[in-house]
């Protein structure tokens, strides 16, 4: 682990994955994860040439909180994180709540950024046109309604989590969260993101639940690929329409059989283009 520290002295925790010569990408994670989470199967980034480059955000795991944060504001971080990396411009992913971060972050450094991916990604809650919680699980309708409340409901709403009365996930989500590899990934990747206490969490529910992101998706003008699951019931697939149809720059990759889990799947291509590589010889 690395750290780096932002200009106003907040610490923030830093980890690569992959070929130390390779490709930068910036890798955002979902929500509540940490720097730990990452495509499971770390020869990938070696046989594509990728330089992974992950990152707590504020609160979770060793980064410092910042209460308040908007989605818009982690943008400095990772200008902060290139900067002490010696990057100039770089491709940038974003998973489930990490896709409006690495949005933003396109939409704020245009000169930075070479390819933008995101995978399973929220649609801003204020977005026109958009039932924002049809066809969502239960789960992210209560974050969602704890939002709108403000930040100290969001924290009563997480703390309850545990014992909250949910159904279980689909089977096309359990199918891929319980594989053996993907299991020992995210584990530790989650124990990691609350180890000290829920502000990560809170701060990233009402960031992307409740409140303007503070940038507009359409700002974006390097290439864009998502990617979104037709059974995604975490983020349902309505988000990701509404995303390409905003951004001028956007391909739109349906998967009308996948779930949210099923972002690892296709993990392997969305790296191969962000780096121009041929996917072919690398799908598992």
């Amino acid at each position: 682990m690395r750290e780096v520290i932002t200009e106003d002295r907040r610490t923030l925790a830093v980890e690569e994955w992959g070929d130390p010569a390779g490709t930068p990408v910036v890798y955002l994670h979902g929500s509540p994860m940490s720097r730990l989470a990452r495509y499971p199967d770390e020869s990938l980034f070696h046989r594509l040439g990728v330089r992974l480059i992950t990152f707590d955000r504020p609160g979770f795991g060793c980064s410092t909180p910042r209460p308040g944060r908007r989605v818009v504001d982690v943008t400095d971080d990772v200008a902060a994180i290139a900067d002490a990396l010696g990057l100039d411009r770089f491709a940038v992913f974003g998973v489930s709540g990490g896709g409006p971060h690495a949005l933003a972050f396109a939409a704020r450094f245009p000169e930075r950024v070479t390819r933008l991916g995101t995978m399973a990604s929220l649609a801003p809650r204020d977005a026109d046109g958009l039932d924002w919680t049809a066809g969502m699980n239960e789960g992210n309708r209560r974050s969602a309604a704890a939002a709108l409340a403000g930040r100290a409901a969001v924290g009563e709403h997480l703390a309850r989590v545990d014992t909250a009365d949910l159904p279980p996930m689909p089977a096309v989500e359990q199918a891929v969260f319980s594989r053996p590899e993907i299991a020992a990934m995210i584990g530790p990747a989650f124990d990691e993101a609350i180890r000290p206490g829920l502000d990560g969490w809170v701060d990233d529910v009402t960031a992307l639940f409740g409140t303007e992101w503070g940038f507009d998706p359409a700002d974006v003008t390097a290439p864009v690929r998502l990617w979104h699951g037709g059974l995604d019931t975490l983020v349902p697939p309505a988000h990701g329409e509404w995303l390409a149809a905003r951004i001028p720059t956007a391909t739109l990759v349906r998967q009308p059989d996948a779930g949210h889990g099923g972002h690892f799947d296709a993990t392997p291509a969305m790296l191969a283009w962000l780096i121009d590589a041929d996917p072919r010889p690398v799908v598992p």
